[in-house]
């Protein structure tokens, strides 16, 4: 079963999300597009998260933790809901009861843009988690599609965004010089996960790992001529109605 847990006071019932970012564990978002949620939740955009797993298994912190800090780093990048399956850890696979739930979900938030992992990564669970998530957006958009509830919803974009590594292939990026100190500090909240502690195992998460996504982070903002940048592809086609950059008569 799905687990809401709202990070705002206002209840979203009134309104449909606009932004849904799905990952396969706590943290993931934070790492890859943090900076992209924050910035649109400053906007005004409703921004969700949704964790298919509860990261059982990582060698550092334990369910309670994780689910603490996760609503602690949501809230700092001003997401307004965040919701938890219960994919097994280790064992993301369409056979799983709960992907009919991850269906639901989208039909449910009937979000504009749906981002999910990048299908290059050194962790299975990533790619696995994009590979559930491109099943369900086209599940969720059949009308006869019956083992999951609500009425059909066609996902109109849907981007990727990198956990481990680059996108070799980004198709844009996005500008997140203004809350890079955001993103940072919402990665902070994970300090079971970054911060070696005297029970901690060393772990790649706790080498340098923040370091090594402002690096990232720097790196295809020089890519795009800014301070700070987040690259994405699409999985979906983008449909434009004219050239970016052109200047209006």
């Amino acid at each position: 079963m799905i687990s809401a847990v709202p990070q705002r006071k206002k209840d979203l019932n009134d309104c449909c999300i606009n932004i849904t970012g799905v990952r396969a564990h706590p943290d993931d978002i934070e790492i890859g597009m943090g900076g992209t949620a924050a910035l649109h939740a400053q906007k005004g955009d409703k921004v969700a998260f949704c964790s298919l797993t509860r990261a059982e298994l990582s060698s550092n912190g334990d369910i309670k933790t994780r689910q603490k800090e996760a609503a602690h780093a949501a809230e700092t990048l001003g997401a307004q809901a965040r919701y938890q399956l219960n994919f097994p850890d280790r064992n993301l696979t369409k056979e799983s009861p709960e992907y009919a739930e991850i269906v639901t979900l989208i039909r449910s938030l009937r979000p504009d843009i749906v981002f999910f992992p990048w299908h290059e990564d050194r962790h299975p669970d990533h790619i696995k988690c994009g590979a559930i998530i491109k099943e369900a957006l086209f599940d969720a958009g059949i009308r006869r599609y019956t083992e999951a509830g609500g009425d059909a919803w066609r996902v109109p974009y849907s981007y990727q965004y990198s956990i481990n590594g680059m996108i070799s292939s980004a198709a844009f990026y996005i500008d997140i010089s203004s809350v890079q100190s955001l993103k940072e500090e919402s990665l902070l909240c994970y300090e079971s996960q970054f911060i070696l502690a005297e029970e901690s195992v060393h772990t790649p998460l706790t080498s340098m790992y923040i370091e090594s996504v402002r690096a990232r982070d720097l790196l295809m903002g020089k890519q795009a001529s800014v301070s700070y940048a987040e690259a994405f592809t699409p999985y979906s086609p983008v449909i434009l109605n004219e050239l970016p950059g052109r200047k209006n008569e």
